[in-house]
């Protein structure tokens, strides 16, 4: 930045008590004011009244006009010397200016501020025009005159201090008094001093000086890097930001394959061609499963439309969508396509794991001519997709084969006798028990399951009775496939299913994986690698960025003893209010009180009251303390997470119905919304209660510890379920009958 404000001669000697402002005098006192932080008697905001009248016309000009009029202004207006179509603000800026009524004068330059009794009562201006070669000139005989209580000047920032000037040499300046400056690289006519931003001259916007610090950052790599004789590329791409949990390893092994991170594409729309698998890897995907692909003679056309949002989460618009539901079938291109992007996928990317996804109707030759074809083309593995919920299962393929166990185990069979390489079977919800269907991939000689393909269904209709999505002038649709957040439950009850029952039997995870978190509940849950789909429809390829960085974090937070109490990275929830910390009250005065209406102005003084006491005793306000955490255990690697969670996982007789739970209801925290009350009386055990006075619930002894209080909470933590401390004796409504 540049520290001194461009004064113009005319405003020497004024000062702020005469009626005149800088900007760097009139934003500071304002954001003192408007910002006071964490004391309760804050400096009030300048008194400005009457006419303002603001110099310049850039983002900082239109800020100075705004605040003006919230500091008490009758009328402001903004003067600059060129036409609207010179101004270098944004849009937004000078937008927002104009609905708070702020007045625009342009082709006025300053010339002359007229005092009366030492104070700014005046300013004149001349005319300024451009002539036919571009220069602008001003008019002396066209004077005008504006009445004023205030002017405030923002004319941009100068670097006039001399003793900065003699620091920074030898650096040479230009005739404006700037350093100069290569516009591309940011480097000034010293090699080892870079500038950017205000003081470089080039930037007129914030995100413009940013971006003058990456271009600056990368240049100096380069110059750094050549001091050591070390060649850099000339395109800037610098490296992120990097901490001890980049170091955390999250690569795995499964069935003798080598993953470098446990994400990739499920085969689905991310791996529909060769160039998108492409990309992915790229991007950081670990490995990727293509498309589903057949033999030419079971070749498919689509329809469409035939990927819909899903109404799972109500009328939820753009990305973020709780699911998806799809009609599309396997993939439209050739088996010889699928095989010669396998051979060159490999040959680019031998570090990533590519498995080929195949489907055939129930015939031995089929299925032997189509895996061998793929091992060939040099796959690392096979999927076999015996589960498509929609279109396939009707051409005797997919779901047809994937709900028979024999059919199931004789598929496998041919397979394993057909190549040598690893190959899974991915299996179908749409089953009774999948367990069974996987046991029996597992007695064919599979290496392993992919739980779970999509969840058959019918999405949505419309209120005239039509379907979406609707084909054709007929409107006519069919039962497709759910995928997304929505069968996560679904999808984590088979894999810990088959992982219980078949225990280190290899998982390849699939059904509402969209964040790390999300990863590390499959892995607790029994698989080795997840695959990916509707979070990249939502998003992108670029979403693996966050999931490799997530679970090393996750990872790492296992090894750091003193916060085994977080919730992956998530620390537990502070008292708060609205997402304000706030003290508790009951410990101040005791006894609690609500936040809202009267009782909120209540709560308000208390704590002011409370805050200059603590400053009168020279006490400091308790800032939460800043603690630095090392690994005091190993961290952990992937495979020691994978079936952490299975020890938790029983059947219902496993449960014991002596340790009961009820809600504790945090009345710091609330805010007074009622749906705990509300989801308690007419879908639980009507066990809270409202005070009459101050809103504030209480659960009574009716509480049978449902949890539903809990889940409906908007506050997080504000309800907790807590021991019981009394026996837990349900209310049977009449008396059990006794044995005769």
């Amino acid at each position: 930045g540049l520290p001194e404000p461009n004064r113009d001669s005319i405003f020497q000697g004024l000062r702020m008590n005469q009626g005149f402002y800088t900007s760097k005098d009139f934003l500071p006192l304002v954001a003192m004011a408007s910002k006071p932080g964490m004391c309760a008697c804050h400096s009030p905001l300048p008194s400005i009244h009457g006419t303002v009248i603001v110099l310049g016309a850039g983002d900082t000009a239109f800020d100075c006009a705004t605040s003006a009029l919230r500091c008490g202004a009758r009328r402001v207006f903004v003067v600059f010397r060129k036409g609207f179509t010179h101004i270098r603000a944004v849009p937004e800026e000078m937008e927002l200016a104009k609905e708070e009524k702020c007045e625009f004068l342009p082709f006025l330059s300053p010339r002359k501020v007229v005092l009366k009794g030492g104070q700014i009562v005046a300013m004149e201006f001349v005319r300024t025009e451009q002539d036919s070669d571009g220069n602008w000139k001003e008019d002396e005989d066209q004077v005008v005159r504006l009445k004023a209580d205030v002017v405030i000047s923002a004319f941009g920032s100068i670097l006039n201090d001399n003793k900065v000037r003699e620091a920074m040499a030898p650096v040479k300046f230009n005739r404006w008094g700037l350093p100069e400056v290569d516009p591309e690289t940011m480097q000034t006519s010293e090699p080892w001093v870079f500038a950017g931003g205000d003081v470089g001259g080039v930037a007129n916007t914030t995100v413009e000086s940013v971006n003058d610090g990456k271009q600056a950052s990368w240049y100096m790599h380069r110059y750094i890097q050549s001091l050591y004789g070390v060649a850099v590329s000339t395109v800037p791409e610098l490296p992120l930001f990097y901490t001890p949990i980049d170091l955390v390893d999250i690569s795995v092994e499964m069935a003798g394959l080598k993953f470098p991170n446990p994400f990739g594409l499920a085969s689905a729309t991310p791996a529909t061609s060769s160039s998108m698998i492409r990309r992915a890897f790229e991007a950081g995907w670990g490995f990727a499963v293509t498309k589903t692909f057949s033999l030419d003679k079971d070749i498919v056309t689509n329809v469409s439309p035939r990927i819909v949002r899903g109404t799972t989460s109500g009328p939820l618009y753009g990305p973020g969508q709780g699911s998806f539901l799809n009609i599309e079938l396997i993939s439209e291109k050739t088996a010889a396509y699928w095989c010669k992007s396998i051979t060159e996928l490999k040959a680019d990317f031998p570090n990533h794991v590519l498995i080929a996804s195949i489907m055939c109707s129930y015939n031995r030759e089929d299925w032997t001519e189509l895996s061998k074809m793929a091992e060939v083309a040099g796959a690392d593995a096979l999927e076999l997709n015996l589960s498509c919920p929609h279109g396939m299962g009707e051409r005797g393929m997919g779901l047809a084969c994937g709900q028979d166990p024999e059919l199931v185990r004789n598929i496998c069979r041919w397979v394993r006798q057909a190549v040598h390489i690893p190959f899974f079977a991915k299996l179908t919800p749409n089953v009774t028990d999948i367990v069974k269907i996987g046991m029996a991939a597992r007695e064919g000689g599979a290496d392993g399951v992919t739980a779970t393909n999509t969840v058959s269904g019918l999405m949505g209709l419309k209120a005239d009775s039509t379907p979406w999505p609707a084909v054709g002038r007929g409107l006519r649709t069919t039962y497709g496939g759910m995928s997304g957040n929505a069968i996560r439950p679904i999808a984590l009850r088979a894999v810990s299913a088959i992982a219980r029952a078949l225990p280190g039997f290899p998982i390849l995870a699939t059904g509402g994986i969209d964040s790390a978190e999300a990863g590390l509940q499959f892995l607790h849950s029994g698989a080795s690698v997840l695959q990916v789909c509707s979070a990249i429809q939502n998003q992108d390829f670029t979403v693996i960025d966050d999931y490799c960085t997530g679970l090393r974090a996750l990872l790492y937070l296992k090894s750091i003893e003193e916060l085994k109490d977080w919730d992956g990275q998530s620390p537990a929830t502070m008292c708060h209010q609205k997402g304000k910390p706030v003290p508790r009250i009951a410990d101040l005065i005791g006894k609690k009180l609500p936040s809202f209406g009267p009782y909120l102005e209540q709560r308000r003084k208390i704590i002011a009251e409370n805050k200059i006491k603590l400053k009168a005793q020279k006490m400091a306000a308790e800032l939460p303390e800043k603690k630095h955490f090392v690994p005091k255990k190993p961290i952990p690697a992937i495979k020691d997470v994978i079936g952490k969670a299975l020890q938790y996982i029983g059947t219902y007789g496993d449960l014991c119905n002596t340790e009961q739970v009820v809600a504790l209801i945090d009345e710091e925290m609330c805010i007074n919304c009622g749906k705990c009350y509300m989801t308690c009386n007419d879908s639980g055990y009507q066990a809270i209660r409202f005070d009459p006075d101050t809103h504030l619930p209480t659960v009574t002894d009716s509480c049978t510890g449902c949890t539903l209080c809990l889940s409906v909470c908007p506050v997080i933590d504000c309800i907790r379920m807590v021991a019981r401390t009394t026996p837990y004796e349900p209310r049977r409504g009449l008396p059990l009958a006794l044995n005769p």
